[in-house]
């Protein structure tokens, strides 16, 4: 009975995301707005208002990378699917390394590629290709990369929170989502979103995601701003792991050597990716107090430089002349 229930209730989570997928994405992120605005109201963070096309242009790509991805797991085998966000990772340090001058070292490039054949052996188990899905695919990963590393750059640049982008981005984001969901959702189920039947029960669910959605998106953008974007995907995949084994534990759910194998191989490469990272973030940070102490000391200095070049300095901040030893003047005299 009790095992009974739990294949029911994830019934109805598996038929409302099949049917609803993008549709309910954008509802996720009008009830994260919503939240947003109560906590804005509350006094909980500041709006801090910014270039608005760059909002604007951040949003609506942010959107389009959720609808492809969901149009190439509808196109694609699951298998060809893991593939694609597999492939985000080593899209991402290819392109914050050609236009962010972003460096990588080999140990974490080692890392990596631990923790993808990690995951690539749990996950993969059917590899389908066909011209639209792929070409469906290579887009979602590109607009997935580039929204993700916009996500880092305009915090960094407008030095604004990752609590106010969400804030006003998420807009643009349902909005977009919200005209090119049903059309998406009907292309891939045949069915109309708005004609399916919204049982109580299903409501319920709707709702519950919704309100797990706002810490989901918040928890994104504070990832990815605090981190850098590859993190977040090592974080992803961390998720998928967990997946795989409350799946076996709580669902029994079939499990081979390959998921075992594949999570080990993963977690190996997610334990060196943290301590490598740990280890150059503390490297990065001696040398930048080694460059302040050693600027420091060049400041102290000065007063002596510039008194031995025939200059004094006040005590309210301005220059006076010295008179200095004049070689030619002594000989004369």
């Amino acid at each position: 009975m009790h095992t009974h229930t739990k294949l029911s209730i994830c019934n109805v989570f598996l038929i409302i995301v099949r049917i609803t997928a993008t549709t309910l994405t954008s509802w996720h992120l009008l009830v994260t707005f919503c939240s947003l605005h109560v906590a804005l109201w509350m006094k909980l963070f500041e709006h801090k208002p910014f270039d608005s096309r760059a909002v604007m242009g951040f949003g609506v790509l942010n959107g389009t990378s959720i609808g492809l991805l969901n149009l190439s797991l509808g196109f694609n085998s699951v298998g060809f699917y893991q593939m694609t966000k597999l492939a985000i990772i080593p899209c991402t340090v290819l392109l914050e390394t050609l236009f962010f001058w972003k460096k990588f070292s080999r140990n974490v490039q080692l890392s990596l590629t631990v923790l993808l054949l990690g995951v690539g052996i749990a996950t993969i188990t059917d590899l389908q290709l066909n011209v639209l899905g792929s070409v469906l695919s290579l887009l979602a990963v590109v607009t997935t990369c580039v929204a993700q590393i916009m996500t880092n750059t305009i915090q960094k640049k407008f030095k604004v929170s990752s609590t106010q982008l969400l804030y006003q981005s998420c807009p643009y984001q349902a909005i977009t989502l919200f005209v090119a969901g049903p059309f998406l959702d009907g292309l891939l189920t045949n069915q109309n979103v708005f004609a399916f039947n919204y049982t109580p029960q299903v409501l319920a669910f709707i709702v519950l995601s919704c309100l797990i959605s706002v810490s989901v998106n918040f928890s994104t953008f504070l990832v990815i701003g605090k981190t850098s974007p590859v993190t977040y995907q090592v974080l992803g995949h961390l998720k998928t792991c967990l997946v795989l084994a409350f799946g076996y534990v709580l669902l029994h759910d079939p499990f081979s050597w390959r998921n075992i194998l594949g999570i080990l191989v993963a977690v190996v490469g997610m334990i060196l990716y943290s301590y490598y990272c740990t280890i150059e973030s503390q490297q990065k940070t001696v040398a930048e107090a080694t460059a302040q102490l050693s600027q420091a000391k060049e400041s102290e200095s000065d007063p002596l430089l510039t008194v031995e070049n025939g200059s004094g300095i006040l005590t309210d901040g301005s220059v006076a002349k010295v008179p200095g030893w004049n070689s030619n003047k002594d000989l004369l005299a």
